[in-house]
């Protein structure tokens, strides 16, 4: 079996494809009450091409009544900053900024749990979907923390199953359990209860 890293975008869109599209998905039958959360890992480098794929993978899954609720934790955090009124101070104070006291703002004003998961949770209330999309993982870090993401989302989206693309691996070991390694360098901590979507059967 070819690894998932080498495989071709098209080879991932159809597994892709096919596990979502599955009633076996859907209906996340056969989790033995686990958390619905998949994880999708792809190269960073490969960015671009995941971004497009994720594009073609919405419009397929619309096309067969398959409903996406996409997440984009980059658009999320600016649309907040914007609605906080502190977009343009920040585009404006950035390049001046002390880098500890930016990424400490940041992380206050863009709270997982305070403000993140409700701007998830509102978003999630106001669309029916049947799987829900988390993409721009890299683009917030080190402000948002992917497992801090999941960890805090389990409650609010346990009734449909959720894909997180995520720029890096999602290794497993005996010695160090499950952790996402963001870029395939930074390990962003442990977190045990996502599948590899890679390693989902059809």
């Amino acid at each position: 079996m070819v690894e998932w890293t080498a495989r071709s975008s098209q080879e991932k869109f159809q597994h892709l494809l096919a596990v979502i599209s599955s009633t076996r998905f859907l209906k996340m039958q056969s989790l033995n009450n686990e958390i619905p959360f998949y994880i999708c890992p792809y190269k960073p480098q490969d960015a671009v091409e995941m971004e497009r794929l994720q594009q073609q993978l919405r419009n397929k899954l619309d096309q067969s009544g398959i409903r996406v609720l996409n997440i984009n934790l980059y658009d999320l955090s600016i649309d907040h900053l914007k609605s906080e009124g502190d977009w343009e101070f920040y585009v404006r104070n950035e390049p001046s900024m002390p880098k500890d006291d930016l990424l400490k703002e940041l992380q206050s004003m863009l709270d997982v749990e305070s403000v993140i998961i409700p701007a998830i949770s509102a978003k999630m209330a106001e669309d029916e979907f049947d799987v829900m999309f988390i993409c721009g993982v890299g683009e917030v870090f080190p402000f948002i923390r992917s497992h801090n993401v999941l960890n805090n989302l389990q409650k609010a989206a346990k009734q449909k199953p959720t894909v997180m693309f995520f720029p890096g691996e999602y290794t497993h070991s005996l010695e160090g359990g499950a952790a996402l390694e963001l870029f395939g360098r930074l390990r962003d901590d442990k977190y045990y209860r996502a599948f590899n979507i890679a390693d989902t059967a059809i």
